[in-house]
C-alpha cells in the first residue's frame, strides 16, 4: 500500500516550533495504516572519481578530484569540513555524555586481545584513507592482523559484489548451488549464494543505490595498489539487503536479516541504518546475536541529537553505538550524541570518508553511516587476532581502549556545509530555520513560486504513523535529485516537491 503525497497542499507549517503537520485528508489516508521507517544514517556528498587510477604518493590510494553533484548525493563547493566547537579534551578513561568513550584505537584493542598493551607506532600512509591512520589500524596490519576469516554481514541497501575492490572479499554461501532453484542447505532461502533480498524477499543482493557498497568498502577494501583500503582489508563482506533502493525500509526486515546474518556464519553485523522508535523486533534480534557471541554495530544517526537514534540505543546492554568524527578529530555537527546514561558508544572517522560505489566508481560520503564500518573493521581485526572473543569482551575491550581526545560538539547541528549551492541555476535557495529547541531543527525549501516546505526531526503525523527523523528526510530528497536508478520522481528536486506524486513505503 502507498501514501500519495502529490498534492503539496496536504502539508500545512504550524506556528512556533516548525513541525509539518498533516491536513485531515493525509490523516484520513494514514489513520489505518503504520508507518515503520528506517533510513540510513549518511549526510552525503561526493568526490567523483569513476576512473580507477594508481596510487602515486602513499601505501594507501590518494586520487585528486573535483566536487559535483552525483547520481545520489549533495554536492558543495565546500570542503566539507563541519563546523565545530571546540573545548577541552576529556581524559581517557572518562565517559562522556557527547562522545561516549571516544575514538576507538584498532592498535590498544588488538593488542589488549593478545594480551599486549600496545602496538609500536607506524607512519600514516596518508592519502584519501585518512580514517584507517586515525583508527591505527596500519598498526595492526604491522602485526599481521588484517582481518582473515572474519565475516561481516552488512545490513543495508546491498552490495556491489561484482566491484573491483570487493569481489575477492565476498562472502558466499557454501551450502548453496547458485541459480538452480533450490534450497541446497535447508535454511530456508533459495539459492542465497550472495546472501538474501529482506526488502524484496528474493536472493538479490546486488546494491543499486550504492550505501550498502560504501559501507563495506571502508570495512573490507582490498588492499591492492589502487581504490581503497579496508580497515580489515582480508575480511569477508556478506551481503544482507534490508533497504530498498532508496535507502529505506522496515524494522522487520532489519531484524529478520539480523537472524539470518547470525545463523549463516556472520561475526560481526554491521548497521548503518536507524529511525526515531525502538522496535522490539530488532531489540530481540540484537540480543539474540549478541548471545551467539556476534556484535553488533550500530549508526547513532545524523539528527545532531543528545542521544542515538534506534537501533544505536540498545548499546546499553547490547552491541555498539558508533557517533562520527571529522579529520580533525571534532565531534561532526550533524552526529547524534552518546546521552546521559551510559552505554558503549565510540567514535569513528565519518566525514569525508572515501569509499567503494557500484560499477567500480569511488565517491566521499558522511555521516555515522561512515563512521560506523570503521568500527566494524576494527572489530573484524580483533576477532582475526582472537577468535574466542565474544561480543561482551569485545564491548568491554572497546570501552577501556578508546580514547576520549575529540573536541565536544554542541546538540545544534549545522547543515550548510552540506547544502550550499544544490541547485547550479540558482533558481531557489535552501532556507535553515533552527528555532529554540535544540532537539528539533528544521529547514526549509523555497522555490520562485513562493512555496515551502518544512521539514523537522520530530515530525507528528498521527498516532498510527511514525515519522521520518530529520536524517531520514535529507535521504529521503536526496535520492529523488537525479538518481537514475529512482522510479519514483522525476530527476528534479522542484518536481518532486511540488508536483510529481511522492510515494512511502509501508511496512508490509
Amino acid at each position: 500500500m502507498q501514501v500519495n503525497f502529490s498534492n503539496s497542499d496536504l502539508f500545512s507549517e504550524s506556528a512556533n516550533i516548525n513541525y509539518i503537520t498533516p491536513t485531515n485528508e493525509l490523516s484520513d489516508d494514514l489513520t489505518s495504516n503504520s508507518l515503520n521507517f528506517l533510513a540510513r544514517s549518511s549526510i552525503e556528498y561526493s568526490h567523483n572519481d569513476s576512473a580507477i587510477l594508481n596510487q602515486n604518493n602513499s601505501d594507501l590510494q590518494d586520487v585528486g578530484s573535483t566536487n559535483q553533484l552525483s547520481a545520489d548525493s549533495y554536492s558543495s563547493n565546500q570542503t566539507g569540513t563541519n563546523q565545530t566547537a571546540n573545548f577541552s579534551a576529556l581524559d581517557s578513561d572518562e565517559y562522556s555524555s557527547e562522545t561516549g568513550y571516544g575514538l576507538v584505537d584498532a592498535s590498544e584493542a588488538v593488542a589488549r586481545v593478545i594480551g599486549e598493551d600496545t602496538f609500536d607506532d607506524v607512519p600514516d600512509k596518508g592519502g584519501k584513507n585518512w580514517g584507517a591512520d586515525a583508527v591505527n589500524a596500519p598498526e595492526v596490519w604491522e602485526q599481521g592482523y588484517t582481518g582473515e576469516g572474519v565475516v561481516v554481514a552488512v545490513l543495508d541497501t546491498g552490495v556491489d559484489y561484482t566491484h573491483d575492490d570487493l569481489k575477492n572479499n565476498i562472502w558466499t554461501n557454501s551450502g548453496e548451488i547458485e541459480n538452480n532453484g533450490k534450497d541446497d542447505d535447508g535454511n530456508g532461502y533459495i539459492d542465497d549464494f550472495y546472501g538474501w533480498n529482506f526488502d524484496g524477499d528474493n536472493n538479490s543482493t546486488i546494491d543499486v543505490d550504492g550505501h550498502g557498497t560504501h559501507v563495506s568498502g571502508t570495512i573490507a577494501g582490498e588492499k591492492n595498489g589502487f581504490g581503497v583500503t579496508g580497515i580489515a582489508y582480508d575480511a569477508q563482506i556478506m551481503p544482507v539487503k534490508v533497504l530498498d533502493d532508496f535507502g529505506s525500509g522496515s524494522n522487520t526486515a532489519v531484524a529478520d536479516g539480523i537472524y539470518y546474518a547470525v545463523d549463516n556464519g556472520a561475526d560481526v553485523i554491521n548497521l548503518s541504518l536507524g529511525g526515531s522508535f525502538p522496535s522490539f523486533g530488532v531489540s530481540e534480534a540484537i540480543q539474540y546475536a549478541s548471545e551467539q557471541g556476534v556484535t553488533v554495530v550500530m549508526a547513532a544517526g545524523n539528527s545532531g541529537g543528545d542521544m542515538p537514534l534506534y537501533p544505536a540505543r540498545y548499546a546499553d546492554e547490547y552491541g555498539i553505538a558508533v557517533g562520527a568524527i571529522d579529520e580533525d578529530k571534532n565531534m561532526a555537527s550533524f552526529s547524534n550524541q552518546a546521552g546521559s546514561e551510559e552505554l558503549t558508544y565510540v567514535t569513528a572517522p565519518g566525514v569525508d570518508i572515501y569509499s567503494t560505489l557500484p560499477d567500480n566508481k569511488y565517491e566521499s560520503y558522511s555521516g555515522t553511516s561512515m563512521a560506523t564500518p570503521h568500527v566494524a573493521g576494527v572489530v573484524a581485526l580483533m576477532l582475526s587476532a582472537n577468535p574466542s572473543f565474544d561480543s561482551n569482551l569485545i564491548r568491554q575491550t572497546l570501552e577501556e581502549t578508546s580514547k576520549n581526545e575529540a573536541s565536544n560538539q554542541p546538540i545544534l547541528p549545522d547543515l550548510t556545509d552540506y547544502f550550499p549551492d544544490l541547485i547550479p541555476s540558482g533558481d531557489s535557495e535552501f532556507n535553515f530555520d533552527f528555532d529554540s529547541n535544540p532537539i528539533m531543527p528544521s529547514f526549509s525549501r523555497s522555490f520562485d513560486s513562493g512555496k515551502t516546505m518544512v521539514f523537522d526531526s520530530s515530525m507528528s503525523i498521527d498516532k498510527s504513523a511514525k515519522p521520518y527523523s530529520e536524517s531520514q528526510f535529507i535521504n529521503y530528497q536526496q535520492n529523488a535529485w537525479k538518481n537514475p536508478n529512482n522510479r519514483l520522481f522525476s530527476d528534479d528536486i522542484e518536481s518532486m516537491l511540488e508536483e510529481d506524486e511522492v510515494l512511502l513505503r509501508l511496512e508490509r
